[in-house]
C-alpha cells in the first residue's frame, strides 16, 4: 500500500491517491470523493473502471466518475423535503431537483485516511449540519478491502446525531474490454420490475414489471440491442443480506459479477458521458457509451414516495452498504 499526492484542487486542497495490489487486482482510490481512480486484473493490461490521471478532470466532467454520491444519492425532486416535521432544502443542482447531493455532496470533499494497509483502505468524512442543507452531524466510512481470487468490496457505514437523509452509492463506469464504447459487452440483472421516469429523470412511483420490456435484463443482453438506460432497477423492498444482483461481460473474456445489500440498482448507459478535453486513462477523452454505470442504491426520490423504502437515519441507526466487485477472465487466444 502506498498513499502519495495527486494534486491540488482549485481552491488549494490536497488530493492524495493510494494504491492497493492484493488477490489479482491493482486498485487506486483518491482521497477526494472516495473515487476509485483505477482498477486492474493481473493479466489484462488495460483499466476496468473510466478514470482519468489529470485532477482537473473530477473538477469538470467526471465528478462523479467513480466516487462515492451522496448524502442522497440520484435526485430529489424540488431540492426539498420533510425531515422530523421540518422542511429541509438542498441545492437544486439538475434543474429544479438536487442530484447526488449538490455541489457540496460527498463526491467532492476531501476524504481521510483512517487505514491503509496492502489489501485494505478505510476513508472516513465529517460532514456537519447544515452542509448541503442536510440536517445532522455525520460521520461517514468508506472501506475498500481486496481479497483473491480477484474480488473487491467496497462496505460504506453512516451515523448521525440527528435525523438526517442517507442514501450513499458507488458510482463507477464499468468498460471491461479497454475500448471506445460498450457495444461489445453483455449484461443481466436480477431483478423483474424497474421504477419509470419522467422527462427529468424523477421516479413516477409505480413499479413497472419488466415482462415484456425491452430493458428486461433477467437473461443476459448486448448492451447494443437495448433502449436507452438510466433507471433504478428494482431488487427488494429492503436492504437485505449480500446477494448477487447483476453481472456484466466484455468481449475480452472479462467478467464481473456484483453483489450488494442495497434493494436497488441504477444502471445508466453513459450515453450523455463526454468528457473533452480531459483525458481519460488511455490517453484520449471519453465519449457516449464509453463506460456503463452500475450503481447499488436505496431507491431515488424516496422522501416523496413513502411507499418506498425509506432513506430516513435517525440517531439511533447506521446506514450500511456492502457491494462486491468480482472479477474473472478467461483467456483469450
Amino acid at each position: 500500500m502506498t498513499v502519495t499526492p495527486f494534486g491540488h484542487l482549485r481552491d488549494g486542497r490536497e488530493v492524495q491517491i493510494a494504491t492497493l495490489v492484493a488477490g489479482g487486482l491493482r486498485v487506486q482510490v483518491l482521497t477526494l470523493g472516495a473515487i476509485l481512480q483505477d482498477l486492474r486484473l493481473q493479466g489484462a493490461d488495460w483499466p476496468l473502471v473510466l478514470g482519468s490521471d489529470q485532477l482537473g478532470a473530477y473538477e469538470g466532467p467526471m465528478a462523479w466518475f467513480g466516487a462515492v454520491v451522496g448524502p442522497v444519492a440520484n435526485r430529489i425532486s424540488g431540492a426539498e423535503a420533510m425531515i422530523a416535521g421540518q422542511r429541509a432544502r438542498f441545492e437544486a443542482n439538475d434543474g429544479p431537483n438536487t442530484l447526488h447531493g449538490g455541489s457540496s455532496g460527498t463526491s467532492g470533499q476531501i476524504w481521510r485516511v483512517a487505514e491503509a494497509r496492502a489489501d485494505r483502505l478505510t476513508l472516513r468524512l465529517d460532514l456537519a449540519a447544515g452542509v448541503g442543507g442536510f440536517p445532522g452531524n455525520r460521520q461517514l466510512c468508506a472501506e475498500y478491502r481486496i481479497s483473491a481470487p480477484g474480488t473487491l468490496e467496497l462496505e460504506l457505514t453512516a451515523t448521525t446525531d440527528a435525523s438526517t437523509l442517507m442514501n450513499l452509492a458507488h458510482h463507477p463506469y464499468w468498460n471491461l474490454d479497454g475500448s471506445a464504447e460498450t457495444s461489445g459487452h453483455w449484461l443481466h440483472v436480477a431483478a423483474d420490475a424497474l421504477l419509470p421516469t419522467d422527462a427529468a429523470c424523477l421516479p413516477s412511483g409505480q413499479i413497472a414489471p419488466l415482462t415484456g420490456d425491452p430493458r428486461d435484463l433477467r437473461e443476459m443482453r448486448n448492451l447494443a440491442d437495448l433502449p436507452p438506460l438510466d433507471h433504478c432497477y428494482v431488487l427488494a423492498q429492503k436492504p437485505r443480506p449480500l446477494t448477487e444482483i447483476a453481472t456484466l461481460r466484455g468481449a475480452r473474456g472479462i467478467t464481473l459479477a456484483l453483489a450488494s445489500t442495497a434493494p436497488g440498482l441504477q444502471v445508466y448507459d453513459g450515453a450523455g458521458i463526454f468528457t473533452a478535453p480531459w483525458p481519460g486513462l488511455g490517453g484520449l477523452p471519453y465519449g457516449p457509451y464509453a463506460g456503463l454505470a452500475l450503481e447499488p442504491q436505496l431507491w431515488p426520490d424516496a422522501p416523496a414516495h413513502p411507499e418506498f423504502p425509506s432513506v430516513l437515519l435517525q440517531a439511533d441507526a447506521i446506514f450500511q452498504q456492502l457491494t462486491r466487485y468480482s472479477l474473472s477472465r478467461i483467456s483469450q487466444n
